[in-house]
């Protein structure tokens, strides 16, 4: 056996069941034996897709996601997924062939490329180190939520290991970090002088939605989300949704009301918090997190706490159940938050956080639709069992905020590195993940021919997507950035293109929608076999930046 094949049977062995990639001359045989050993292997068209879909896997599947390139170039190729996931924290392993000769063309310092994004470099260095190369690459992808370069050098590959190859008894991970009782007591004594609470949950806390919920019905608590972790809180009376930039008008109140936010597993950045403005003068904020370096990275914060979401949530419900303290009441002279959940605001709530029931003037007509009203069609068509991936760009906040997800696991959010081109990709990845929900993929126009190339991957795996692309004909970010100062714009604007018969082309279903009516072709598509993705070409309306852009411009 040589050393290509035991990395491939090793990493089976280690329970890696998919994994994603473009196959070349220096990742054929460690792919190949990825497949031989049960790996289902999934090319894309572009090394750059194939590192987004493996990204999204991860995300959606909770497993180590598994990349495999070609040398050199394949390794360029997909560098802007690759750095999507290691500013993400996804735990990905990507398997990269490696040249050391200096004077080959297909040389680089891949290392040194991979620590420049974020990434940690690791090798197989020898036949000998092999199978325990390969197992602390992974357990560092695993258990460190790391995105982890495991270089296979092309020499090193062709050396012979023993044929009784055995995969070594890896002991259950560290447990969950508990929270010191210092700071456990200290965060229960912040919560049980609050009046009037918000808890902000991030992907840090995807895992703990039990643990929030009780301790934010013992503080009188309202609960959000940052965007990724969209979703988490559906369903519950106080769930305000998404914070920061997305957030609805009432979510953005009520946020900036609070005496005190906790962020849980969440970075409290920019985005989340729009800029500061959601953070009060006299508010007290407070971070719980793994990573003591997160701790108060993107604001100052009154208190850091180091410790698992789940445990620390659980460390200080326990300490305000054992002092008797129980503020979800609702009375006026109720402790705590008891004067914040009151039957009334759970009305408001219900009737006003989501976008959706936020009153609007449909700006639609003269062959284009309104994105508003687009996406509420929208979601009144799909079923409520779905996945949504997002792209970037402009368009990005009418199907991350409209189109309604059931659980923390409905949408799929590439926005670490803020690139345009990742969602359809993103999308594959998470339909993989979760085949028993409807995929859905939302682009821009500039996005979808970014990564047109991976139309084929949807089409050639059967996946029954449906994929909307906003089109502006525009990258419209820039168009409303600098359109106002009177800037020229000739090089953000494009001339109209047919996307849908570009759809048709790849073997998709495809419809144009300008009007509400269009949308009875989607109707038609989900009522029949659905046994090709359907391609929803919207002409969306362009006559002003949509408001979280606005907003962020002004934060700027």
């Amino acid at each position: 056996m040589i050393v290509a094949h035991a990395v491939g049977e090793v990493l089976a062995g280690l329970g890696v069941s998919t994994a994603f990639g473009v196959v070349g001359s220096g990742n054929f045989h460690v792919t190949n034996a990825l497949v031989k050993h049960g790996v289902r292997f999934v090319a894309a068209r572009h090394e750059g897709g194939a590192a987004t879909m493996a990204d999204a896997y991860a995300r959606m599947s909770g497993t180590v996601g598994v990349l495999s390139v070609h040398q050199g170039p394949g390794l360029t190729n997909a560098m802007t997924g690759i750095t999507e996931a290691a500013k993400s924290r996804t735990p990905l392993l990507v398997l990269a062939a490696e040249v050391l000769e200096p004077r080959s063309n297909f040389h680089i310092d891949q290392s040194a490329l991979a620590e420049a994004v974020g990434a940690v470099p690791e090798r197989v260095e020898s036949a000998v180190t092999a199978v325990a190369d390969t197992v602390r690459a992974w357990r560092l992808a695993a258990e460190g939520r790391r995105t982890v370069l495991l270089n296979l050098p092309l020499g090193v590959q062709a050396e012979h290991v023993e044929d009784d190859l055995t995969v070594p008894y890896l002991s259950p991970g560290e447990p969950a970090l508990e929270p010191s009782a210092e700071a456990a007591a200290e965060l229960a004594g912040v919560l049980a002088g609050a009046r009037r609470p918000v808890f902000v949950a991030g992907r840090g806390a995807r895992h703990a939605r039990r643990e929030l919920e009780t301790l934010a019905d013992l503080t009188g608590a309202l609960l959000a989300t940052s965007a990724v972790a969209r979703g988490l809180f559906t369903g519950s009376p106080w769930n305000l949704d998404v914070s920061g930039g997305f957030a609805s008008p009432l979510t953005a109140e009520l946020i900036r009301e609070a005496d005190v936010i906790v962020g849980w597993g969440c970075s409290l950045n920019m985005w989340t918090m729009r800029h500061g403005t959601l953070i009060g003068p006299s508010t007290t904020v407070v971070q719980v997190d793994v990573e003591a370096g997160s701790l108060g990275a993107h604001r100052p914060v009154d208190l850091g706490v180091l410790g698992d979401v789940a445990a620390t949530a659980r460390t200080v419900a326990d300490l305000l159940a054992g002092s008797g303290a129980d503020r979800s009441g609702g009375g006026e002279n109720g402790a705590g938050g008891g004067a914040v959940r009151t039957p009334a605001l759970a009305e408001r709530i219900a009737r006003e956080v989501a976008w959706r029931d936020v009153p609007y003037t449909d700006g639609s007509g003269g062959g284009r639709i309104d994105p508003r009203t687009l996406s509420i069609g929208l979601d009144d068509l799909l079923p409520v069992e779905r996945v949504v991936a997002v792209d970037s760009g402009n368009f990005m906040g009418y199907p991350s905020m409209f189109l309604s997800v059931p659980d923390e696991n409905g949408l799929c959010f590439t926005q670490g590195f803020q690139s345009i081109g990742l969602g359809l990709a993103t999308a594959i990845g998470a339909a993989l993940a979760r085949p028993d929900r409807l995929p859905v993929a939302a682009l821009g126009d500039g996005g979808t021919l970014m990564g047109i190339a991976e139309l084929e991957t949807v089409v050639r795996l059967g996946l029954p997507m449906v994929i909307v692309v906003y089109d502006d004909e525009a990258y419209g970010a820039e168009v409303y950035h600098f359109g106002p100062d009177g800037h020229a714009l000739d090089q953000v604007r494009f001339p109209p293109r047919d996307i849908a018969a570009i759809g048709r082309g790849f073997g998709c279903a495809a419809v144009t929608v300008r009007e509400c009516s269009d949308l009875a072709e989607v109707s038609r598509w989900l009522d029949g076999p659905r046994d090709r993705p359907l391609l929803v070409h919207a002409k969306v309306t362009a006559d002003r930046g949509s408001w979280w852009l606005e907003e962020a411009f002004r934060g700027h």
